[in-house]
């Protein structure tokens, strides 16, 4: 038996596609076969990424979007289904966090989070059920965070937002069962990026984050691939409204 088999063919969105997880993520479909389109602003990034994407398969492509814009969401998965001939996957990817102390969050830093984490995964999820829900199948999955689960400092904003995504994933599960729309998300701990290694020269938050994590190493972007690919594929045919947490154990405790 080969796994994922079934992924050969699918037409995937990946939105935040061009590096970190959303890469990861991209990559591991198109090397699977699969026709895949990742989205972000900006297009330097974007075209580097897609050139990688095509050492693996040929049929994938980017596209330029604002995920806290709804009408250029819209736009997005419009074009993302006329250019890939209909869309199996979406992959809500793209995300932000602005750590503050909760007394100095501001209004811009709280409508920046939320309006990327949530309201962008709502909007991208509404648009893509349009089109699924009609074809009677479709698989949207929510890359949130263990933060919907446990609260952290410097993260008022930021579980807020993954939080709410795990309940929006639940709600739009029911909505769409009916249909065979198959909605689920991963929440991942603190991952091994380019990004994080920047957050890590603080050595006291490295020390704290790694003695949360019971595994005792922190996970890299292909972890949270696996949850991702599994959720796509038919080996979770009857899992919908649930959210796998990547975490090594941190909500455990």
């Amino acid at each position: 038996m080969t796994y994922f088999s079934e992924l050969k063919g699918q037409r995937v969105l990946v939105t935040g596609g061009s590096k970190g997880i959303g890469k990861d993520i991209a990559i591991a479909f198109a090397q699977l076969g699969a026709n895949v389109m990742i989205t972000g602003r900006d297009e330097t990034s974007l075209s580097v990424a897609v050139e990688e994407l095509k050492q693996f398969h040929s049929h994938c492509s980017y596209l330029v979007a604002d995920i806290q814009d709804v009408q250029s969401v819209y736009d997005m998965v419009d074009e993302a289904v006329l250019t890939l001939g209909g869309l199996d996957v979406l992959v809500n990817n793209a995300g932000v966090n602005i750590p503050k102390p909760a007394l100095e969050v501001t209004e811009e830093d709280w409508d920046r989070v939320l309006d990327t984490n949530l309201k962008g995964t709502f909007f991208c999820s509404q648009r893509a059920g349009k089109y699924m829900t009609e074809q009677g199948s479709g698989r949207i999955i929510n890359i949130v965070s263990q933060m919907a689960f446990v609260g952290y400092i410097k993260r008022s904003a930021y579980c807020s937002s993954k939080g709410g995504a795990v309940q929006l994933t639940k709600a739009l599960a029911i909505e769409w069962a009916s249909h065979n729309v198959k909605v689920n998300a991963v929440a991942p701990t603190f991952i091994e990026t380019d990004f994080t290694k920047k957050m890590f020269d603080d050595q006291d938050f490295y020390r704290d984050v790694m003695n949360r994590i019971p595994l005792g190493k922190m996970p890299k972007p292909s972890d949270v691939t696996g949850a991702v690919l599994f959720l796509a594929s038919n080996m979770a045919n009857f899992i919908t409204g649930e959210t796998i947490k990547v975490d090594g154990g941190w909500t455990a405790i």
